[in-house]
């Protein structure tokens, strides 16, 4: 993976929130990050911490009613996304940003052969003739390892295995050479050795045609593998935003250091995992402070009364924990002053 500082996108502030009966849930709650040209940034986080919900943000997928984008802005090559009519986003969606979806089982459809999903987008952003079309959707099932692509183009989405249907969303979402690929989730339910295999093909064509890549993950061993930036999100936030080497050898956030924690070591005889306390806050009833507050050992009241920004703490580094701020250290001194311990 090679590092290039040219910025291809930049989020800021972006909110995402959902209207329901219940109330309202900020999916995405001030969400901000850059991505450069080839690089890999990973977002990681529990389930329900607002991965997938940025991910579609991103495209302007969100189901609307109830979610609405209340906020933010998502420049792409510095132009706003969110300012682009629905006809200017179809044009960009799958063309210049494309995306892996999570379950292939789901995103593709059952009645069309995986050569003519491909075929259709290819003649979608590209103006080629069928014939032209479909024989570049056979050549892409090639360039993803899938063997026989000539007779696999013709075959629907049932026939094939988890590993090449997963294959085949690659090879959709690479057809038109984007510039950024969205990868959600991409090695769920398969098996360990075609993760390994997906992955090294990401990579590949990454480095082929110069992709910048969003690996959207709950695995941190993905993220070592693949990534070179990483941001951790919590609760619809983002706690911590660094270089993906810091968040193994120098982890900042105290939710960080306890994902870190909860993975089995074999050089360790551990009877039994370490666990983070607790469970992630319902979206409807968040707390008022920090809302990895509940689940902290080191929280203190400051904690609970406010809401930490996010602020570089290094050249590399931000990350939104009242610890990396003077008013921690005020607090403590109070607190040894009255006895609190």
């Amino acid at each position: 993976m090679k590092q290039v500082d040219e910025t291809i996108l930049e989020v800021k502030n972006l909110h995402t929130h959902f209207f329901t009966d219940e109330g309202t849930s900020k999916a995405v709650n001030g969400i901000s990050f850059t991505l450069n040209k080839g690089e890999t940034l990973g977002i990681v986080g529990e389930s329900g911490s607002g991965k997938s919900i940025t991910s579609l943000s991103l495209l302007r997928l969100i189901p609307s009613p109830p979610g609405k984008i209340t906020g933010g802005s998502i420049l792409f090559k510095g132009e706003d996304l969110l300012a682009k009519t629905e006809k200017q986003m179809r044009a960009i969606r799958g063309n210049e940003i494309s995306m892996i979806f999570q379950e292939p089982m789901t995103s593709l459809n059952p009645v069309y052969s995986a050569g003519e999903q491909i075929a259709e987008a290819i003649r979608l952003h590209q103006k080629l003739g069928k014939k032209e079309a479909w024989n570049k959707a056979v050549d892409m099932l090639r360039l993803v390892g899938i063997p026989s692509p000539e007779k696999r183009a013709k075959q629907e989405p049932h026939e094939l295995s988890g590993g090449m249907r997963q294959r085949v969303m690659i090879a959709m979402a690479l057809a038109c050479h984007p510039e950024v690929l969205i990868a959600d989730e991409p090695t769920t339910a398969l098996d360990v050795t075609i993760q390994a295999q997906i992955l090294e093909l990401i990579k590949t064509l990454q480095k082929d045609f110069g992709t910048a890549v969003i690996l959207i993950t709950h695995d941190l061993g993905v993220v070592y593998e693949t990534c070179d930036r990483v941001a951790v999100m919590y609760a619809g936030k983002m706690v911590e935003y660094t270089l993906a080497k810091e968040i193994f050898t120098n982890p900042k956030h105290p939710y960080t250091i306890g994902l870190l924690n909860s993975l089995p070591r074999l050089d360790l005889d551990q009877e039994e995992l370490t666990t983070i306390p607790g469970t992630v806050p319902s979206p409807y009833d968040m707390p008022k402070g920090c809302s990895f507050a509940p689940r902290c050992a080191h929280a203190r009241r400051i904690c609970e009364q406010a809401v930490p920004d996010l602020e570089s703490i290094g050249p590399d580094t931000k990350v939104s924990c009242w610890m990396y701020t003077p008013q921690w250290e005020k607090e403590y001194e109070a607190e040894k002053k009255v006895g609190v311990q």
